[in-house]
């Protein structure tokens, strides 16, 4: 005789539904995605330069600027995309603060990802100089010549520049950019490298520039790093938010109005 069917008992439902929830909420798993993200970003980022010192003791060069912006294009690409399902793929507190500004997450999650970012910095450092025999970190500094206002503005404008690309191709899901999203923050981060590098560093993301100040402990003109990409991700989140995405249509009034009577028409 063949077996009969039967509906499960609830209690049996209710176990596989609960074998079915995550085992880490929503927002942790978010938070520990922007950690181990960042950290392979910085890794890979801040260990190129560390290579090129390696190699030539003078990072300075076309090829270094070249070899440097390749790395940091090529790992932010990779922390994107590896991150995006879970947390959105920030790996930048000016990113967070971006779209904090346009409402896009609330400040309790945006302070998560900006300790997780952080801690990911500087594991990455940590490891790099572990690695390295005790290399102190590169870090940022101010190219010759160049005053603090100099770096500041830069640091506006390129991290204007990344925070407006995130936000058309990864956060305005209408756009329909969410396939080639981290190619194209690769690409600005990189191009802008090449155009600010040398002025600067380029870092348009605190946690990138902090990793490298506090495992070295070098603050000097740290201050820039910070002011110059959160005020260029607002205007970028701020713009785009509230200016460039479609609007929703505001509910059509209803007509109060009375009947008019037939022979008024």
């Amino acid at each position: 005789m063949l077996p009969g069917r039967h509906t499960p008992r609830r209690a049996d439902a209710a176990a596989a539904a609960a074998a079915m929830e995550p085992l880490v909420p929503g927002a942790t798993r978010a938070a520990l995605s922007e950690f181990v993200a960042t950290a392979v970003f910085v890794f890979a980022a801040e260990g190129s330069v560390y290579g090129l010192w390696k190699m030539y003791r003078d990072t300075g060069t076309l090829g270094g600027l070249l070899v440097v912006a390749v790395a940091h294009a090529l790992a932010l690409a990779a922390a994107v995309a590896v991150s995006r399902n879970a947390s959105g793929g920030h790996v930048n507190p000016a990113v967070t603060f971006g779209v904090l500004v346009g409402r896009r997450i609330s400040f309790a999650r945006a302070a998560l990802y900006w300790a997780a970012q952080l801690l990911g910095a500087v594991l990455a450092v940590l490891l790099l100089r572990l690695a390295s025999g005790g290399m102190r970190p590169m870090g940022f500094t101010l190219g010759h010549r160049i005053h603090e206002r100099h770096a500041l503005l830069l640091e506006v404008v390129m991290t204007f520049g990344l925070v407006y690309t995130v936000y058309a191709t990864a956060v305005d899901r209408r756009s329909g950019g969410g396939d080639i999203a981290p190619l194209a923050i690769g690409f600005v981060a990189g191009a802008n490298i090449l155009a600010g590098g040398p002025f600067d560093g380029a870092a348009m993301n605190p946690a990138r520039a902090f990793g490298p100040a506090l495992v070295g402990w070098n603050w000097r003109h740290h201050w820039v790093y910070w002011l110059g990409p959160l005020i260029g991700a607002g205007m970028a989140g701020a713009l785009y938010e509230f200016v460039m995405a479609e609007q929703p249509e505001p509910p059509a009034a209803a007509d109060t109005r009375l009947p008019v009577a037939a022979e008024d028409y």
